[in-house]
């Protein structure tokens, strides 16, 4: 059963819904026709991807959830997997009737997994999918001591220990001193904590669930062969000035899927899909959002 609640903003309303394991999962809503849902990525919530949701408005009854654990929505549980992303999409699908799915990043690779088992699914795109297939090791090994440094309370020294873990810096961020990296991320931290408005999601705030993002990688990395599986129709997307570790990905993907369409947009990185801000500057959500038009519109 939804729970209504009032509009929170002029064209965007809220709604919940019940996961399988009792979580209540939180989704927005705006525009007419069939039914899109747009799953964020890391260190986001569905705020962070309204810009795209208006752009396919007019053509598509577009939900934006809060995956678990950030947003409108309940926590992560005790025993938190890949599984139970696909029963909070699940959910959403059943209550809206949406047949079209929107993932990046690590949602990107939840929903590839998703669109294996729920036939609800007719079209899949996703963003640079954060499925790891090179240097597993070293892109999961920052976990432990990210736990470790949160346990402590040590927020900005945990962030950098992250984005090393899984080189989403510029190269620089490799050469300088880890504790004149901490620094500058505190010092960032507190001026969006200073500055937020209600109903921000801030680094600090989302910081924990990149614990989360992790053993969901860790989980689903090296499972390329079993995508063969999957029968919805999928598109690919990255940038040219994408991750590097997540090409290769692209590329197998493009390979094991059967029905797979693929492009790279010239000069956008890993983070395009996303509305613009402070945090994401290079986002460009309008340009992803005309090819997820051109895809979900096209016949099957």
């Amino acid at each position: 059963m939804t729970i209504q609640e009032r509009p929170q903003a002029a064209e965007l309303t809220t709604s919940f819904v019940t996961s399988d394991d009792g979580t209540r999962i939180a989704f927005h809503t705006i525009g007419h026709g069939p039914g899109v849902v747009l799953l964020h990525g890391s260190m986001e919530t569905a705020r962070n991807h309204v810009t795209m949701a208006e752009e396919l408005a007019d053509a598509f009854t577009v939900h934006l959830p809060d995956r678990r654990g950030r947003g409108q929505s309940g926590p992560y549980g005790d025993d938190y997997s890949v599984r139970k992303e696909v029963e909070d999409l699940d959910a959403v699908l059943n209550e809206t009737g949406a047949h079209y799915v929107f993932g990046v990043s690590a949602s990107g690779v939840a929903v590839l997994q998703a669109a294996r088992t729920l036939p609800a699914i007719h079209k899949v795109a996703v963003y640079e999918p954060a499925l790891l297939l090179e240097d597993i090791p070293q892109l999961t090994g920052w976990i432990d001591r990210f736990d470790r440094e949160m346990a402590e309370g040590k927020v900005a020294a945990a962030l950098v220990t992250s984005m090393l873990g899984l080189r989403l810096g510029p190269p620089i961020m490799n050469i300088m001193p880890r504790g004149l990296l901490t620094w500058l991320t505190g010092l960032l931290t507190k001026s969006e904590d200073k500055n937020a408005k209600p109903g921000d999601a801030t680094m600090r705030m989302l910081a924990p669930t990149l614990h989360y993002e992790g053993v969901l990688m860790a989980e689903l990395a090296d499972t390329l062969d079993r995508f063969a599986d999957v029968q919805a129709e999928v598109l690919l997307l990255g940038g040219s000035k994408g991750l590097p570790f997540l090409k290769p990905a692209l590329s197998g993907l493009e390979k094991t899927i059967p029905h797979v369409e693929r492009i790279e947009f010239p000069g956008l990185d890993h983070d395009a899909s996303g509305d613009v801000s402070k945090r994401n500057p290079a986002g460009r959500p309008e340009i992803v959002a005309a090819e997820l038009r051109r895809f979900f519109t096209a016949a099957a």
